[in-house]
Order: structure tokens, then sequence, then C-alpha cells
């Protein structure tokens, strides 16, 4: 599947070196220094795409494309793959309400997807693959846990033993009653009779009546979630032999941390016999004037939306920065026009003839970023330059500070 249009990134100023990463690992449960390497792999999941981007989608991508910046601007090459889960329930069940095919369906929102990324000036991935289209890495997948007697059938559905990873439970660090709840709330089946575990995962789905399926050799039917990402990702990323973990970074939205990659790191670790990812790396929620956005409450809120409503995206991405990554904040009309207020100063400040210093302020960013990216430093520092510059400092070169708040920041302005 094609992926958006790329992003170029300016150039940093010469003699600007970055600190290394330091990233929040939840296994670990601490923010760690990232590895110093020259290639690093990142698997980020997709959308499920049965509706438009909202901002929670917004965060998360945001997030993701600020660690591919800076890695990028400090002379690494990033092999970046992200999903789109292009078959599943949700998906389903919304063309059958709107009366619409669920292919078409899909296309339509991956379409939105991609032309809100571009707004963003999100780095589009080296691959983009939908699950429709990679059907045999998921089948030959299957195949390999099935050898390693890691899989059992229910009825015609095939399951995997998640017990067969020994580490399982120890990315999320959730307790077995909490695994359970959220398992039930996040489209697993814990109480489905015939299970040897509860907590075991769907990896193939025998043809039901009126849902679309594929040939395979574990029968007609679709995959999965977790084995979906799992295939699509050790494809892709061409891990490293030599390396302790197949990649460097699975990410996503913190929901996506019990079950989906717990399960997708279990099943990775017996198709590669090592850990999947040296980094497992979370986003915050977003909620919607202090109340959990959801599309049960019908309060999401839509990029394309506000895009459509004369919003400049920088304004949306500067708003999605005021806050840390890592946590729940919520999104407010007053967050969105004081971020809006911020953007035209920013504007008018880097026009002006005349600014403040600008090298300290870019190697300020800079370690504000690499300190597990904090946005909120960094924007402080961006706010404190451009009074200054309000102010009639001088002594600073415009073009160096818009050059470098694009390359890391993201910010074009």
């Amino acid at each position: 599947m094609n992926s958006w249009a790329s992003v170029a990134i300016p150039p940093l100023g010469e003699g600007l070196e970055l600190p290394p990463l330091q990233l929040m690992d939840t296994a670990r449960a601490s923010i760690t220094p990232f590895p110093e390497k020259s290639l690093y792999r990142i698997y980020v999941c997709g959308i499920t795409p049965y509706d438009a981007t909202h901002l929670g989608h917004a965060a998360t991508y945001l997030t993701f494309d600020l660690i591919n910046r800076y890695l990028r601007a400090r002379g690494a090459e990033v092999r970046f793959v992200q999903n789109i889960t292009d078959i599943d329930d949700p998906l389903l069940e919304r063309a059958i309400r709107d009366n619409v095919d669920w292919r078409q369906l899909a296309q339509s929102q991956i379409d939105l997807f991609r032309g809100d990324m571009v707004n963003l000036h999100i780095l589009p991935p080296d691959h983009y693959i939908g699950v429709v289209e990679a059907m045999d890495l998921v089948t030959k997948s299957i195949s390999i846990l099935a050898e390693r007697a890691t899989t059992y059938t229910v009825d015609k559905d095939l399951y995997f033993s998640v017990r067969a990873d020994s580490q399982f439970g120890t990315r999320s660090h959730y307790s077995e009653e909490k695994m359970l709840e959220i398992f039930a709330e996040r489209g697993g089946d814990p109480s489905r009779s015939g299970k040897q575990d509860p907590l075991d995962a769907l990896l193939w789905l025998g043809h039901r009546e009126g849902e679309p399926s594929w040939e395979s050799p574990h029968g007609d039917g679709r995959p999965g979630w977790h084995i979906e990402c799992c295939a699509i990702a050790l494809h892709y990323l061409e891990p490293d032999s030599t390396s302790v973990t197949s990649i460097d970074i699975q990410g996503g939205g913190s929901d996506l941390i019990f079950p989906h990659h717990e399960m997708s790191a279990a099943q990775a670790k017996i198709l590669q016999g090592r850990e999947f990812a040296s980094h497992y790396v979370h986003s915050g929620m977003i909620g919607l004037d202090g109340v959990k956005m959801s599309k049960s409450l019908g309060n999401l809120v839509f990029v394309s939306k506000l895009v459509e409503a004369g919003i400049n995206p920088m304004s949306i991405r500067w708003a999605l920065m005021e806050s840390h990554y890592s946590t729940d904040r919520s999104w407010s009309d007053e967050l969105l026009q004081d971020s809006i207020a911020w953007i035209d100063r920013l504007r008018r400040a880097l026009s002006m003839m005349e600014v403040a210093p600008t090298a300290p302020v870019i190697r300020n960013i800079a370690s504000a970023l690499s300190n597990n990216l904090d946005t909120p430093a960094a924007l402080s520092e961006l706010k404190k330059w451009i009074i200054a510059s309000e102010n009639q400092s001088d002594g600073g070169e415009a073009g160096e500070l818009s050059r470098a708040i694009d390359a890391i920041l993201g910010l074009a302005i």
C-alpha cells in the first residue's frame, strides 16, 4: 500500500551535536538510554480504518514522528514501518451499519488518514502495510508457531498459548486480574469455552457466514489482531540476526500496552527466539475538556474537521506538544486558541530582521527532546525566544532556528 507524500527535512546547522536520546520503556518502567546505532528499526501500530483520524491518533503518530526526526537529526538511518488493520470486526460492523462495502470504507478512511498525516507534517513510513496485502506473511508466521507447538484449536479457530513465552506479562506489568479485565474490554474472549488459558490469543478465525475470508493452511478465515503486527514488523523491518532484540521500538498508544503489544511481543519471541523490542514506547490518551475522548461518548475531535474549519495544522501540532507525550491529557478550545496565537507570534518573530540569539535556543530544544521527548520544555524555550525577539533582543539568525524547529519539532512555519 502506498504511504503518503514524503516530507523534506532541512539540515541542521554545522557544529550542532544532539545529545543521545533517552526514552520511557514500558517494559522497564523507567526512562532508559536509547542504544546508539547507525540503523534503527521502529514499528508503530496503525489505524483500523473505520473512521477519520481523531486527536488521539494524531498524538500517537506525532510522538513517533518526533523520535524518527530526532534519530535522523543525529545522523542515523531509521527504518520505519506502520500497518493498517484493514480487516477487523469494527470495520466490518461499521460497513454493515452504513450499508457500504468494507473495502470501500477502509479505502476512504485510509485516504483521509494520509491527508491528515501530510497536513500534520508527519514523516511517512518506509513501508505502510495493510493486513490484507500481508496475508501470506501472517499465515506463514502462524504455521511457524504451530510447528513450535504453541497453538491449538477451539472448534475451527486457532489460538496461541501465551504462556509459551516465559516473559508473558512482564512488558505490561498488569496483574492477572487486570489482564483478564482489559482483555475482555479490548476484543479478547477470556470466557470462551475450550480455551486452555483465558488469555490465549486468537491467531486465525475460521470463516463465518457473510464475512470475508482467505484460504490458508489453517482453513478459510481471517487473522487475529496480534499476529498481524508481529508478522508485518518482522518481515519489513528485516531484523539484524546479531542483535539481542528483533527491533528497536514497538510503539503505539497506551491502550495497546495490553493485550496487543504484550501478545504481539510474545508471538515474536517464539518466532525469533529473542525479545521483540529493546523499547516499548507508548503515548498517553487524549480527552476533551477533561473527559475521556471515545467513540461511544461521541466526543471525538477529528483532525480533518479542524483543518476544514481553517485551523493551521501547525497549531494542532503545537497544541499536542504542549503536554508530555506519555501522559493522559485533555484537549480544549482554550488550548487550541493559545496554540494558534503562539504559532502566529512565532511566524512574525521568524520574519523579523533582528531576532534574539538562536544557537542556545536550538541546543536547549534538542536537550529537552533528548530527555524522553520533553516537548513542553522545548516549547517553553521557543516561547522565551519569541518574547525576547519581540522585545528587540538581537544576535540570532532566524533561518537557522526555522530550519531546526522544522527538522526536529516538525514545525513548518
